[in-house]
């Protein structure tokens, strides 16, 4: 009784951590009184002034207390309490609060962290040990987010750990604070990363919280963050529309579309806003916005080839007809060779077999390609065409301007594909006419320039001897003997 007198008088006199876990630690191994020792442990919570009863040390030392006492409930408790109260998960400590403290303080509540671990790993459940796995996770993440708070990859596994939890307050708590981080500048590039954290926040709400008016929300703000002087995001408008197709308001997704098209007015837009009506079997809306499409690119020629699609989809002959004689006739298209192609085959689907054939005739007076002229004799050579004879007549033709324009690989190409004509549809005699057309390969020297014409040196290369070449060379040369003779 006398010891603990003065061990109260002690406390008294100098009320601090060190002389209330004196007196704790005596009372529980002195004077084996649990509760009296229970009871200064609580005082010591409740009486110090803030800058004593926080310390790590008093805690974990009350925990332990707990521990040896079997009380594993009341020793969880007072970790949880210092865990939030000291901040040991780093929620919410501020680079400030975390430079007051002194480096015995640190490794203190470092050591009261590593404490409660390993106290649910003796005591706890599997829910104890997840939930002491997932503080250390949360806390290694906010403490790298406020190192760096444009670490979007940060933001994107911080996210998906409180999905995992299932708690929505927590999950939209980090993907507010994620997307309020805003690139450092007005660059592209610097907010491709970025803008998938508002499709991630959208996606979220929509699907696990089924809420699409709050991702709808989600997509506005986004879109109003998003410099569309600069550049914008196709992406997020579509899957906005999108989502208002869903909602079944297709008057908000028409809207925001239109608008689209007057801030951003990029491809997709147009093809997804075409397909939405197309969707919804909304014919003309579909050819006023291809229209509007093609006033903004001409040259784009997969456009030009959807339009006249959707023409012929529809029954609607000579508008398709139409469109692609106004998409051939156009100065500048990124691929002719597409609207062409697809002009041709839509003749030939009709059985407009002149038209087809006038197609190509107009084809071949702007480019003479070896595989226009191909395709032009196996048109002739098929049922819609005027037969055989012609087939070889256009071979011929090709053949003959490929020759005068000394066009050795395309003449090789015309040659091999003459030759699987005639295997299909010619006999023995055919095909060997055409065989002896064949070159034969020989491998070459010459002379390699730089860009200044200077000598690099010799290199090898293959070169073609056409018969019918060494046939002239030799006219040629007769000719010149006999004029030597004269």
């Amino acid at each position: 009784e006398r010891a603990e007198a003065v061990m109260r008088r002690y406390v008294n006199e100098y009320p601090c951590a060190r002389a209330f876990l004196r007196f704790a630690k005596w009372s529980e191994f002195e004077a084996k009184n649990v509760g009296l020792a229970r009871t200064i442990f609580e005082s010591s919570l409740s009486e110090l002034e803030p800058e004593e009863s926080r310390q790590a040390r008093v805690f974990k030392q009350f925990a332990s207390f707990e521990e040896r006492q079997g009380e594993y409930e009341r020793a969880r408790v007072i970790y949880k309490h210092a865990i939030k109260l000291l901040k040991l998960e780093s929620s919410s400590m501020t680079p400030e609060e975390e430079a007051d403290l002194s480096q015995y303080e640190k490794t203190k509540r470092q050591e009261l962290y590593k404490a409660y671990i390993t106290f649910e790993k003796k005591h706890g459940d599997r829910q104890g040990i997840e939930d002491v796995i997932l503080t250390k996770q949360r806390g290694e993440y906010k403490k790298r987010l406020i190192e760096n708070p444009r670490d979007y990859d940060g933001w994107f596994e911080y996210a998906k750990l409180e999905e995992d939890q299932g708690d929505a307050d927590s999950v939209r708590d980090v993907y507010e604070r994620a997307v309020s981080n805003l690139p450092p500048s007005e660059e592209k590039d610097h907010w491709r990363r970025y803008i998938y954290l508002w499709i991630y926040y959208a996606v979220y709400e929509e699907m696990t919280m089924n809420d699409m008016e709050r991702a709808s929300q989600v997509y506005e703000t986004c879109l109003s963050v998003i410099p569309h002087k600069k550049f914008s995001f196709s992406k997020i408008w579509v899957m906005a529309a999108k989502l208002y197709v869903r909602r079944r308001n297709l008057q908000s997704a028409r809207k925001l579309l239109g608008k689209a098209i007057g801030m951003c007015g990029k491809e997709k837009i147009f093809v997804e806003y075409i397909a939405m009506e197309l969707a919804l079997g909304e014919v003309d809306r579909c050819r006023s916005l291809y229209i509007n499409y093609l006033k903004a690119m001409p040259h784009n020629c997969r456009a030009w080839a959807k339009y006249a699609e959707l023409e012929k989809s529809v029954g609607e002959t000579e508008r398709c007809r139409a469109i692609y004689e106004l998409a051939v006739s156009q100065q500048a298209l990124d691929m002719p060779e597409m609207i062409w192609k697809g002009y041709i085959d839509f003749e030939i689907e009709e059985g407009e077999a002149e038209n087809a054939r006038s197609l190509y005739e107009r084809l071949l007076e702007r480019t003479g390609h070896v595989k226009v002229w191909i395709s032009f004799a196996q048109f002739e050579g098929s049922e819609i065409g005027r037969g055989i004879a012609e087939a070889r007549s256009t071979f011929k033709k090709a053949y003959d301007q490929l020759k005068a324009e000394e066009a050795k690989e395309e003449r090789v190409l015309l040659l091999d594909a003459w030759r699987v004509f005639e295997k299909a549809k010619g006999d023995v005699a055919s095909v060997t006419a055409v065989e002896e057309k064949m070159p034969r390969r020989v491998k070459r020297k010459r002379m390699r320039m730089d860009e200044n014409g200077a000598e690099l040196g010799w290199e090898e290369y293959f070169d073609y001897h056409f018969p019918d070449d060494q046939d002239a060379a030799s006219s040629n040369l007769k000719l010149l003997e006999m004029a030597a003779k004269w």
